[in-house]
């Protein structure tokens, strides 16, 4: 990869005190989080020495809870999926210990069957739950239903079990470690902690940062060739396992096992210890995990019904007035100590070789494309070729179905009928980020970007597609092709590459963007309205940009524009949809003087222009 620091606005031609200032910052932010893991190594060590035995116990079974809780925690606080099913993976982890011990007996070839058992069973049932949850078309409403139905049916199957999983009674008295309280105790907390600091890890990183964007927008994400139903997959059936194997460790500790472990209660349990916490942070659900567990185990008993009550209180006054939870409040005058993630460097990478045959066909083959809401025909016979060299500027009044032809391009699932070809790959019915990989990029109407994360981040997604991230480390690296770094360069963006996408002004956000589009390296661009809410100045640096893409990178460029006197300046040529068919295809001058044109725009013949607006050219 060729790494050419050509700007002097790049990162990477910072004076000596920028770069010393991004050491320290790292520096800083290295200390502040060695301290804290020390901090909680500290306390782990010193437990079994200053605890009593009913408090290790009950830390024991706290340990393994906040792991699910750290699980619940990466779906729901970073990647959006609200799940009340964890317990249901919980559990099934704390009967595979159960059952294989209580009807096969405790050796060492049975613990290897359990362990087996946890991991296979739980992961089998989260890719299962996984896939009728985000399957193409489901709602995230739907997803939340499946994750409700799953513990209740769980529940019901172990009921009915009769004695072979102990019905409501469950299974006890079986054989297990003969461990002391204080192995069990280290073994569970370093469990933990090593679980919390790798989901931290792994959340912070260039691959976890995905799940943020997934959440901010899964639309986008498609849209930049990330499959994300599959990471959602992927990462339920992970955090199943997790789950379940937390599970055996507390069914192979407590010796006892009952459905309520699998059940609705634990779920939503689950759900108020990550709220209280602070969703979102991961060491927030652990430490709300531990405090609500042993403040159960020591006032429930002496106030049953007034602590449940205390606990739903204070669940809906930290939703209602402190929604980012407990314990990032109470650490936020010590927020300064983790220090800040310097930004990366900005280098510009090479464009990979294209296949020669295939650059000299065209890049976007469209023929007899239609789309049909019942009866309403919004496309009809559409035939469309585009090479790279071009930029089409596609023209036409309201509701002539432009947006619409857009989305049949880059969605296989939007035609009724007809065929699409991208660089030489039919894309039938496949998905956005199918189209993606072939070499399709689209920059929609109004900014679509991940509103959470920084500029960097956003650029670095973007990418996911050409360099694939790691899922444990932040690279101090951010490559871009040539004519994304243009944008980048030519707008600020680049000293801006630790802002928050949604603080950046509108001209911001859409030249963001378009940066994520370009960073795919795509052949084919839809670009649809581009300019809409931008300055004179932004209008013209973008203009600028869009040319280059067609005439100096050889791009196949798409565009919805209505400012004609914008599109005469870099169209190649114009074509007019009208009532979903294409009525005109050729030179800006021809469509501009066509009578046809001008009886499609009823009362605009006068004003000269077809969109109804005066051109520049003949006021002048």
């Amino acid at each position: 990869m060729a790494k050419v620091n050509a700007s002097p606005n790049c990162v990477g031609d910072e004076s000596a005190q920028d770069h010393a200032r991004v050491s320290e910052q790292r520096k800083i932010h290295g200390r502040g989080w060695i301290m804290v893991a020390g901090f909680a190594a500290a306390l782990l060590a010193a437990g079994p020495f200053v605890f009593g035995s009913y408090l290790l116990n009950i830390l024991i079974q706290a340990f393994f809870f906040s792991i699910v809780a750290v699980t619940v925690d990466v779906l729901w606080g970073y990647t959006g999926y609200l799940t009340f099913g964890q317990s249901a993976f919980f559990g099934l982890g704390a009967y595979a210990a159960g059952l294989v011990f209580t009807h096969g007996g405790f050796s060492a070839g049975y613990v290897v069957v359990a362990l087996g058992a946890a991991i296979v069973v739980t992961g089998a049932v989260g890719g299962l739950l996984g896939w009728l949850s985000f399957y193409r078309g489901a709602s995230p409403f739907f997803a939340i239903v499946m994750s409700l139905v799953l513990p209740i049916v769980l529940s019901q199957l172990l009921l009915s079990g009769g004695q072979w999983t102990g019905s409501s009674s469950g299974l006890t008295g079986y054989p297990t470690f003969d461990l002391s309280l204080q192995a069990w105790y280290w073994i569970a907390g370093v469990t933990l902690l090593v679980v919390a600091t790798l989901a931290w890890l792994f959340v912070r990183s260039d691959g976890g940062r995905v799940l943020a964007a997934i959440r901010d927008n899964e639309s986008r994400g498609s849209y930049l060739g990330i499959n994300t139903s599959l990471v959602k997959i992927i990462l339920l059936a992970a955090t199943a396992v997790i789950a379940g194997l937390a599970g055996f460790g507390y069914g192979s500790f407590s010796g006892v096992v009952a459905p309520e472990l699998t059940g609705f209660v634990l779920g939503t349990q689950l759900i108020i210890w990550v709220a209280l916490g602070g969703r979102g942070t991961l060491w927030g659900p652990v430490i709300g995990a531990l405090l609500i567990n042993v403040g159960t185990a020591y006032l429930s008993s002496s106030m049953p019904f007034a602590w449940q009550l205390i606990l739903g209180a204070a669940f809906v006054i930290v939703i209602v007035l402190v929604p980012q939870g407990l314990v990032p409040l109470l650490l936020k005058p010590f927020r300064r100590l983790a220090g800040n993630d310097a930004e990366p460097e900005l280098v510009e990478r090479a464009v990979r070789v294209r296949d020669k045959q295939l650059a000299s066909d065209p890049a976007l083959q469209m023929r007899g494309v239609a789309k049909h809401f019942g009866s309403l025909k919004v496309l009809q016979g559409i035939d469309l070729n585009a090479s790279g060299g071009e930029l089409v500027g596609l023209i036409g009044p309201n509701g002539a179905g432009k947006t619409t032809l857009m989305r049949c391009m880059s969605d296989g699932a939007e035609r009724s009928a007809g065929t699409v070809i991208l660089c030489g790959n039919p894309i039938r019915q496949l998905p956005p980020d199918r189209g993606v990989r072939f070499g399709l990029g689209r920059k929609f109407q109004n900014a679509n970007i991940f509103e959470t994360l920084t500029v960097a981040e956003c650029l670095r997604i973007a990418g996911t597609i050409i360099e694939r991230p790691s899922l444990f480390q932040r690279s101090k690296i951010l490559a871009l092709p040539p004519y994304a770094m243009e944008v980048v360069r030519t707008t600020g963006l680049d000293r801006k590459l630790s802002a928050v996408a949604r603080d950046l002004s509108h001209g911001e956000q859409q030249a963001l963007e378009l940066a994520m589009v370009l960073a795919l390296e795509p052949r084919i661009v839809l670009l649809d309205e581009p300019t809409a809410g931008l300055t004179k100045t932004e209008r013209t640096q973008i203009g600028n940009v869009l040319a280059a893409l067609a005439h100096q990178y050889q791009l196949c460029c798409l565009l919805v524009e209505h400012d004609l006197d914008f599109v005469a300046e870099i169209a190649t040529r114009i074509v007019v949809l009208h009532q979903g068919r294409i009525v005109m295809d050729g030179s800006f001058d021809d469509v501009v003087n066509s009578e046809l044109v001008r009886t499609i725009y009823a009362g605009t013949a006068q004003a000269g222009a077809p969109d109804g607006t005066t051109s520049h050219r003949e006021a002048s």
